[in-house]
């Protein structure tokens, strides 16, 4: 976690590693296309007029004072500015409202927004804020929020961020496709760790796996070292076949899976895995007790494209959260140049296909949560191998 975990982020503020380049030219084009099937369901949100600008309220934490959550509003501001410039066929009136990272702002600006004739709100960031918002708005407008907290979605309220319980699908199911059937669950004792780990156990229960125990441990390498020898007993005694990790905390990963490898658990005995990104920063690429690990990534070209097409036109790289500003405008811009009526409604939004995002596909579920297309990889020798490739688009007509 970072230093927006005491606000409920449930964002790692890492800073990303810079890629090389690739199709920088195509992005502006595809970065949001909807796939088809169109979802039915409740008209949540009004029905617009596609033929006329569409206004768009985006919600950014600007004022909060802390210099890393402004790189991040400035880059959900630009990469939203960008959406709508990008947004061909369709005509996107998008407004800049800042928050300051406060429920009570979130909430004045959101209603300042609905009154100049927003039909729908991208932001906020912190769940508090999303909260609020979501209440305020509640049976007026539907509200895509940057947060992965997938506790607060539901209702009008959509998250856009990778959820934990996204990650540990998609890595239990890849699991058990290897002939993995027994996990055991590795997590922090802090909020982030906990609710990590509640995501793990639900989809160890969804993809009718086993759960073969669960322990929890504290931050510091003190704890790390005291709890190993636990967590290898457990894992013999109850012939776990993997070892899911939450690691959250930067600095949580290579001191756990190092107090791991000293207790003979590593990649060599045993499968480790992880929610997190264990390539990123490029440093653990070289730690021994990480080689072998499972972890997912996105879109690493698109997201590459992205940045270098953001530092082009704002000198500057984009935080690695900013393109999910991109992504719900684009979204919006789509289903409007689609020409549907229904673009902001619940129905428009969750159409069964999704769509082609910045980090890869994406679609929201009814329910409010998000299901991004991930890669599973790993390292081996110190670089970077994905396992199985994330997927074009998804079958069927949704959820």
């Amino acid at each position: 976690m970072s230093t927006l975990a005491p606000r409920r982020a449930l964002h790692a503020l890492r800073r990303p590693l810079w890629r090389a380049a690739a199709a920088v030219a195509a992005l502006a084009l595809a970065a949001c296309q909807p796939l088809e099937p169109t979802a039915s369901g409740p008209q949540t949100g009004p029905m617009i007029d596609p033929s006329q600008p569409v206004q768009v309220a985006l919600l950014v934490p600007t004022g909060s004072g802390n210099a890393e959550v402004e790189w991040l509003a400035r880059s959900l501001a630009n990469a939203g500015r960008m959406a709508a410039a990008d947004a061909q066929g369709a005509r996107i009136d998008l407004r800049v409202y800042e928050t300051a990272g406060s429920a009570e702002t979130a909430v004045a600006r959101a209603n300042e927004a609905v009154a100049a004739g927003a039909k729908i709100i991208v932001g906020p960031l912190f769940a508090e804020e999303t909260n609020a918002v979501g209440n305020a708005m509640r049976g007026r407008v539907n509200v895509l929020s940057y947060s992965n907290n997938a506790d607060i979605a539901g209702g009008n309220v959509f998250v856009l961020g990778n959820t934990f319980g996204n990650t540990a699908d998609r890595l239990v199911s890849y699991g058990t496709s290897q002939g993995l059937r027994r996990f055991l669950v590795v997590s922090e004792t802090d909020t982030a760790g906990q609710l990590g780990g509640a995501a793990i156990e639900s989809a160890i229960a969804r993809n009718r796996a086993t759960m073969a125990g669960r322990t929890s441990h504290g931050m510091s390498r003190a704890d790390m070292d005291a709890v190993a020898p636990q967590i290898a007993q457990a894992a013999r005694a109850n012939n776990a076949q993997a070892i899911f990790l939450t690691a959250n905390q930067s600095s949580v990963l290579p001191e756990i899976t190092a107090a791991l490898a000293n207790v003979g658990l590593n990649g060599s005995a045993i499968q480790m895995m992880g929610l997190t990104r264990w390539d990123t920063p490029s440093e653990r690429l070289g730690l021994a007790q990480l080689q072998n690990g499972w972890f997912t990534v996105p879109d690493l070209a698109r997201i590459s494209a992205f940045r270098n097409r953001y530092q082009a036109a704002y000198g500057e790289q984009p935080h690695e959260l900013g393109s999910l500003a991109y992504d719900g405008v684009s979204a919006v811009a789509a289903l409007v140049r689609a020409g549907r009526k229904n673009a902001v409604t619940t129905a428009g939004l969750t159409s069964g296909g999704g769509f082609a995002g910045i980090q890869g596909p994406f679609r929201l579920r009814p329910d409010g949560s998000i299901q991004r297309s991930l890669a599973v990889a790993t390292i081996r020798g110190g670089r970077l191998v994905i396992l199985d490739p994330a997927g074009r688009s998804f079958g069927g007509a949704g959820f």
